[in-house]
């Protein structure tokens, strides 16, 4: 199927099983190595979910408190190569192997109740001892498994080239993925910030405890809808979300950062492609259904056979394999009539949904900025980093757009990766 959902999963997953074998024995070496540093028992070092949070530096709340680590990966520098190249990475900036744990921590829901998330850290087997630290915000992702701390896809790539480059990288599975319970609320922004801050919260815990303690030097990047979160998180540790972080650069890559005025619609002017305006709009629509009054019964907004299907479609236990056949061709096909007029001419709770999302490019960085893009991208149209760079001009922050041209959605990351390590090199050496 050629559009980039599929490609996603397609062109890194053959060769999943094969490198976790390779790596098998390695992890375990580094689980003992690493249970020796962290004092710990089990290879899971974890707190009961009702247990007291009185001893987290983050306020009563316990958010970032760090409950368990697990080491998932211990790779050689030229094992680096072989994973960044089979997925046609540019591997001229790798200089270190690497070691990634799962984190297990505290956060909360989109409500504010406490509940747990998971998230990578990755850090370099060399290096400076003191590590700069890259939060990096992945993209859509459906099953729970292709998170960053479960599965060795597509979602590592970012991860493993920052962190084979010398800095330490924090990676949020977000809200619902991973081991995180629940179902992840797809396109909140706001929550997918707390857990991005909170898992900052808990690498800087468990970095230092492996004796690589960070600067509190933070480089912002994200892909897609990590993209989106990308500048939503830089705008929160610019206003202060977290004493110990001080943000130094944003590079996000292909973010959703209009809703309103560019992502939807291109779902109707043909600048995105069907395949994957159908699957992101029906993961969108039943996510957001239950955080704003976007309607009251799929009914509403989906044709059947699918308004019997599409919640269950998207459960975090279907893979893309499984949701995109089980979905009509064209979003026509997908919505009813009414909600197909409505969605052109958004109000109500529809309305609320994208402007709650919509609006992360409305201040004033302090920091450098580049917004990566591509002018050939059909999932996530390069209108959103144009209107971005016009918010933040108009508040007199220059961002420059870096269009990569006739590059797929995919292909612009791919592209993108390896010159803003870079970036982040060339920032780094002027300090």
């Amino acid at each position: 199927m050629d559009n980039d959902i599929s490609h996603a999963v397609h062109s890194t997953r053959p060769a999943r099983r094969g490198r976790r074998r390779a790596a098998h024995r390695t992890v375990a070496a580094a689980a003992a190595l690493l249970l020796a540093a962290l004092g710990t028992a089990p290879a899971v070092a974890q707190q009961p979910a009702g247990a007291p949070a009185a001893s987290s530096p983050y306020g009563t709340d316990g958010r970032g408190t760090l409950l368990g680590v697990t080491p998932v990966a211990s790779l050689g520098r030229a094992d680096v190569v072989r994973f960044l190249a089979q997925a046609g990475m540019d591997t001229g900036t790798v200089r270190h192997g690497l070691r990634g744990y799962r984190l297990t921590y505290r956060t909360v829901t989109p409500q504010g109740a406490p509940t747990t998330a998971t998230g990578l850290l990755v850090l370099p087997t060399g290096g400076p001892r003191r590590l700069d630290l890259v939060s990096d915000t992945h993209g859509t992702m459906a099953h729970r498994d292709y998170a960053p701390s479960v599965g060795e896809d597509f979602g590592r790539i970012a991860p493993y080239l920052h962190a084979s480059a010398g800095r330490a990288v924090a990676a949020p599975d977000y809200l619902g993925l991973g081991q995180g319970p629940g179902r992840h609320p797809y396109m909140d922004t706001a929550s997918a910030v707390t857990a991005s801050v909170d898992m900052l919260r808990a690498a800087r815990t468990a970095a230092g405890r492996l004796k690589r303690p960070l600067t509190g030097e933070v480089y912002a990047s994200g892909f897609s809808q990590g993209g989106q979160v990308a500048m939503a998180l830089g705008r929160a540790l610019a206003n202060g979300a977290d004493r110990h972080f001080r943000l130094r650069a944003l590079a996000p890559v292909s973010g959703p950062y209009d809703i309103e005025h560019a992502e939807t619609p291109a779902l109707f002017d043909g600048g995105i492609n069907d395949t994957s305006g159908v699957f992101y709009l029906a993961y969108y629509l039943t996510a957001q259904s239950r955080l704003h009054p976007v309607y009251q019964d799929p009914a509403e907004a989906f044709r059947e056979p699918y308004a019997t299907v599409v919640d269950q479609l998207f459960d975090g236990e279907h893979t893309e394999e499984e949701i995109i056949p089980a979905l009509p061709a064209t979003v026509r096909e997908l919505l009813t009539d009414d909600f197909y007029r409505r969605l052109q001419h958004p109000t109500g709770g529809l309305l609320e949904a994208a402007r709650a999302q919509d609006g992360n490019c409305a201040w004033r960085p302090a920091v450098p900025v580049r917004l990566y893009s591509s002018s050939g991208d059909t999932d996530v149209v390069i209108a959103n980093a144009r209107h971005c760079a016009a918010d933040l001009a108009a508040r007199g922050a220059e961002a420059r757009v870096i269009d990569q041209g006739a590059t797929s959605h995919n292909g612009t990351y791919m592209t993108s990766g390896p010159q803003i390590v870079r970036w982040f090199d060339a920032l780094a050496a002027r300090r």
